[in-house]
């Protein structure tokens, strides 16, 4: 089986206990297990599990890193609100609440990302860096104030969201939900309507 077979089979497994059975229960053995995987090939690829855990999560760091262009490129159509209230639900979907509770659960985890590069709370800092470019996309398309805060926009809105969506046993907040939120983060940076601005006075 080729390596990239199997780094991919095995981040799918790793997910799979995770979502299932919590963080307190991904070790080496239930992974190689859930991939259905001989003992032996999990460290034949990497050097310990935390290694292997530290790349799980920058594959998904990398996959931020790609939306966020998608992000950015739909500045200027739709709604503001609709644009961030999609991309909270895609950034907090049920592996990332689950990856950001293993962070928080292993200590040596978060060693081997922080000698990775990655400072804070991984996926939370990329997600709060996709919602800062696309909130400064659509200040210079004037969607937005042109004194918008971006930097307490941004993480206001990834604090909040993933305060939504974390630790959530049942189903995940209504759309509603997240658009309510998002409407009150935003509503002093969105410019009035037009159609309520006065003349000119004098």
């Amino acid at each position: 089986m080729h390596i990239h077979n199997v780094r991919g089979q095995l981040f799918e497994a790793a997910e799979r206990v995770l979502l299932r059975d919590g963080p307190d229960a991904l070790t080496s053995r239930a992974v190689t297990e859930e991939a259905s995987c001989a003992k032996g090939v999990l460290h034949r690829h990497f050097t310990d599990f935390d290694a292997f855990l530290a790349e799980l999560i920058l594959d998904r760091v990398r996959g931020i890193e790609d939306r966020t262009t998608t992000l950015r490129a739909a500045a200027g159509t739709g709604s503001v609100v609709d644009n961030l209230a999609d991309a909270l639900q895609d950034l907090f979907g049920p592996v990332t609440v689950a990856i950001v509770a293993l962070i928080t659960f292993r200590d040596g985890l978060r060693a081997r990302l922080r000698e990775a590069g990655l400072t804070g709370i991984p996926l939370a800092m990329q997600g709060t860096a996709m919602v800062a470019a696309y909130l400064t996309a659509e200040r210079e398309s004037g969607r937005l104030a042109g004194d918008a805060d971006i930097d307490t926009l941004a993480p206001t809105l990834v604090g909040a969201g993933h305060l939504l969506f974390a630790d959530r046993t049942s189903a995940p907040p209504q759309t509603a939900a997240v658009r309510k939120m998002v409407t009150t983060v935003i509503a002093g940076a969105l410019p009035p309507p037009q159609s309520q601005v006065g003349p000119p006075v004098g």
